[in-house]
Formats: C-alpha cells, structure tokens, sequence
C-alpha cells in the first residue's frame, strides 16, 4: 500500500528543489562572469593539491600559524614558479618584437624558393599571392602573444589570491568537497586518488618534459647554427603541451626557413634532428613519466589537451585530461555499480587497491602502513 507524504514532507522537498535552483542559477551567473579568471582559479587548486601536504606540515608539525604559512608558500609559488613563467613569456615577446621584418625580402625568398621547386617539378605549387600573408604572421603572433602575457599577469594575481585563502581554509575545504559528493565512501575515495594522481602527472610532467625537450633543442639548434636559439628552445619547450603537432610546429619552420634562405644543409639537419632525435625524446620521455606519474592512457592525453586548452587557456594541458579522466571515471563507476554482471572497474588511472587516503584538508582517512 502506498504511504502518501505529508504535507510537511512535500514542503520540505519543494523548498529542497528551490534552493539548489538558486544554486544552479547563481552558479551559472557567477561562472558567466568570472569566465575570463577560470585559469586563474584552476592554476590555484593545481597549486593547492601540489602544497596541501606542505601546509598541513607547517600547522601541525612546526605549530605555524596558518596565515604565516599560507603566506609562506605562496611567497614560494610567487618565487619558484609565476616570477620564472612571466619573466619567460616576457623574454618571447621581447625576442619577438625586436625582430625587424622585412616584406619584401621575405617575398622574394619565398618566391625564388617556389620557383626553384617549381622548376623541378614542372608546374605551379606555389604563387606571389598565396605567399603574400605570410610577412603579416611575425605582427600577427607578437599580437597574440601580448594579449596572452595580459591574461598571464591578471590570472597570476587570481592564482595568488585564491591560492592564500584555499591554504589558510584547508582543513575546511577537503571536508567541505567530500561532503558534498554523491557517492559512497568507496568511490569517494577513489576520485580523490584519480584527482589528485592525474592533476599530480600533468603539474609535475608537463614542465619537466618542456624543460627536457627545451634542452635537447637548444643543444641541436646551436649546433646548426640557428640565431636567437634559446628564444627557439623556449617556444619548443612550450609547443611540448600541443597535442598532435608538439614540437615540430617549431623545428620544421626553422628547418624549411634556412633551406629557403640557401643554407640546405644546415636546414636538413634542422629537420632530421627534430625528427629524429627532438620528436623522439619527446614520445619516449612522455610516456615514461606519464607512467610514473599516473598510467593515464595516451588517447585520454591527447583529446583531454584538445579539449582543455580552447576551454581553460595553459591550464587546459591539466584540466582537459583530468576532464576528460573524470567522465571516464563516472562511466566506470555507473558500470560498476548498476550493470549486473560489467567487468568495468571504477578506476581510470590508478589500478592498485583503494586507500585510505586522506583527502585535502580532511582529517578521517588514515594512510594504511
């Protein structure tokens, strides 16, 4: 027999549906127009998972208080990370503005280059007015460059802000998430493991591949004679986060660019070692430290950078993998939990036995020895 609800228990439930209407309104509202600073606050809870461990060291080790050692460590992120990512993109523009431009000289390069190609193959590949664009591309990246170190600066400041106060809330702030999430304590604790380990693999292996293949660049570009070579090895290490292209949107236009400028030689070297050596240390040292870091499937890389970096700016290199882990993460979970007889595990990277981890800022998990 069915049990009608009483008319206090249809209230409530009313009143339960108003309010997280409220919610979802204010929250598409507020996201709206803090669109421009979602970077900002993405790079700070990156930061936070990477320094949470520290915080909680300097409190409950050292009996720090908390606003001197919330400070502490964003002076440290200030120092050690910010001041060194500006401080680069500002060498690039300047680099890049410095650099004279020469239409005509560029048009006539290019031209006795087609025509050179053209001889040999015997017919039109390339005419004056296709070619025509490329003087405007040097203005064109300065332009879009300058814009990003605006975005940069702004977002850096967010970063520090929320940074300061997710670190001096953090006991507050771990409790405050697990409290929230809809699942049992099970998969509660395996998507803070996800969470943590994918946001840990891209926040540590990013940088660390970018500096590995900044430096095997600058080593090859030197040798071949490339000017203004570590600005090139800087804009390498970069193209690191593209997807797909990577690091050959760098190497072959330097490559092409001193063949068409008559040293052939040089230009093919430039090419096979980006091939070669540059590509190589590229696919070999990502997919070690992916597996060291977290066993996050290449494809899971490779669409959630796709996905992440139109959405969330630099930051998308983290956030678009973790996203994208993330759906994958609750499919495995419906699987698991509501198909009688699916094989699915509710894991996407880690595949060792759930801890007893302990979230952010939350005190009732215990590691088990």
């Amino acid at each position: 027999m069915r049990i009608e609800n009483s008319p206090l228990q249809r209230r409530n439930r009313e009143y339960r549906y108003i309010l997280i209407a409220l919610i979802l309104f204010f929250g598409i509202l507020v996201f709206k127009q803090a669109r421009p600073y979602l970077s900002g606050f993405l790079g700070a809870c990156t930061l936070y998972v990477l320094l949470e461990r520290q915080m909680a060291f300097l409190c409950e080790k050292w009996k720090l208080g908390k606003g001197f050692s919330a400070a502490i460590i964003v002076l440290e992120t200030l120092l050690f990370f910010l001041t060194p990512l500006t401080g680069i993109a500002f060498l690039v523009i300047d680099t890049l503005s410095g650099i004279t431009i020469n239409p005509q000289e560029i048009i006539q390069k290019i031209t006795d280059f087609a025509e050179m190609v053209e001889d040999k193959a015997g017919f039109k590949i390339f005419t004056p007015e296709n070619l025509s664009y490329l003087p405007q591309l040097g203005t064109n990246i300065v332009q879009v460059l300058g814009s990003s170190i605006y975005s940069l600066i702004i977002n850096g400041i967010v970063i520090i802000f929320v940074l300061y106060y997710m670190l001096l809330n953090y006991q507050v702030f771990g409790h405050t998430i697990k409290e929230i999430l809809p699942f049992k304590e099970e998969n509660k604790q395996i998507l803070a493991e996800e969470t943590k380990s994918i946001i840990q693999a891209n926040a540590i292996g990013v940088p660390l591949l970018a500096i590995i293949q900044g430096f095997f660049a600058y080593g090859g570009y030197l040798f071949f004679g490339v000017s203004n070579a570590l600005l090139y090895a800087i804009l390498t290490a970069f193209a690191t986060i593209l997807p797909i292209v990577g690091t050959t949107i760098v190497w072959l236009p330097l490559g092409i660019a001193a063949i068409i400028g008559g040293d052939l030689m040089a230009g093919l070297g430039i090419i096979a070692y980006g091939f070669f050596v540059i590509s190589t240390v590229d696919n070999v040292i990502r997919f070690i430290l992916q597996k060291k870091l977290a066993d996050i499937h290449p494809l899971i890389t490779v669409f959630g950078v796709l996905i992440g970096v139109p959405m969330f700016g630099f930051w998308g290199v983290i956030f678009g993998p973790l996203l994208l882990s993330l759906f994958i993460l609750f499919f495995n979970m419906y699987r698991h939990e509501y198909i009688p007889g699916s094989t699915a595990e509710p894991r996407v990277t880690t595949r060792y036995k759930t801890r007893k981890i302990k979230m952010p800022g939350y005190k009732g998990f215990k590691r088990k020895k």
